[in-house]
């Protein structure tokens, strides 16, 4: 793979996802990369195919948070169709800067460590920044399911050298991530499909995750059982345009019978064709066949 093209193509993303690069160094870039995003007292999902949701209480649909909003099935990903959808949106201002690999490795991270970490970063127990950073470390650490590799990557080119792992080291790539073409504080909306959604070709893809913590982190994995990815249009009923990436997965046979997609779409696990949709600040990688 050309790495310079990868490395190139990935900051042309991180600059489309308004994550910033920090080319500071020291004491000053630890400052800026001190902020972490609080959270809330509900309880955090990281579903087995790579969406964060998180749940009140799933006992009924009435009580079921929105931000679970993004699965749907197969068939219904087609123009026309109109559902309720959920895309988070961040302000940009508040993003985790990635360091430079040198800086990351120096730094544990592990959830052995959290005490030590917590005193590193000024955090106190018990903090809504050391309940996110536990969650994230436990995360990282809970094993892949069966036919999946799992790596959280604290560094641009960690997240490099993991997706030439999987994609070959030989091979260029491409990054896909959901765009927003208006500016909306609205998160939850219906939203119509406005054509048929076009399909990526992807033998082989990985999905990256942005992750709460001090530092920029990106839970990345890769499943061998088959996926489908598509480019969605989208239209919302407050006028909001948005094209979307979505992932399908062909076999969930893996997966818990408590994930939150099943409790979201009222299926099994096993159910062929569950999808979901990307906030704008994760992204999917596959094989560039065009380059």
């Amino acid at each position: 793979m050309s790495m310079k093209f990868a490395a190139l193509n990935f900051l042309l993303l991180l600059l489309h996802l308004l994550l910033r690069y920090a080319d500071g160094r020291g004491d000053e870039q630890l400052e800026n990369v001190l902020r972490l995003h609080s959270m809330d007292h509900d309880r955090r999902i990281e579903d087995d195919g790579g969406v964060e949701a998180r749940v009140d209480s799933l006992s009924h649909m009435d009580h079921m948070d929105q931000s679970v909003m993004v699965f749907f099935t197969l068939k219904d990903l087609k123009a026309g169709n109109s559902m309720p959808i959920y895309f988070r949106k961040k302000d940009p201002s508040t993003s985790p800067r990635f360091l430079p690999r040198d800086e990351a490795d120096a730094i544990a991270f592990s959830l052995a460590e959290l005490p030590t970490l917590l005193r590193f970063f000024s955090f106190s127990q018990g903090s809504p920044q050391a309940k996110a950073m536990e969650a994230t470390l436990r995360e990282c650490e809970i094993p892949a399911i069966k036919g999946e590799v799992k790596f959280c990557a604290t560094s641009i080119e960690s997240m490099l050298d993991f997706t030439s792992s999987i994609l070959g080291s030989n091979s260029d790539f491409k990054i896909l991530a959901t765009e927003h073409h208006t500016k909306s504080s609205i998160v939850f909306q219906n939203y119509t499909i406005l054509k048929a959604p076009d399909e990526i070709p992807a033998p082989r893809m990985v999905a990256c995750h942005t992750m709460p913590y001090p530092y920029a982190v990106l839970y990345c994995h890769s499943q061998e059982t088959q996926n489908r990815v598509f480019k969605v249009s989208l239209g919302g009923e407050n006028g909001d345009r948005v094209t979307a990436v979505a992932v399908c997965h062909m076999d969930t046979s893996q997966w818990k019978r408590d994930h939150v997609s099943f409790r979201v779409l009222g299926m099994e696990p096993g159910t062929p064709g569950i999808c979901h949709f990307f906030p704008a600040d994760n992204f999917v990688l596959v094989p560039d066949s065009n380059l």
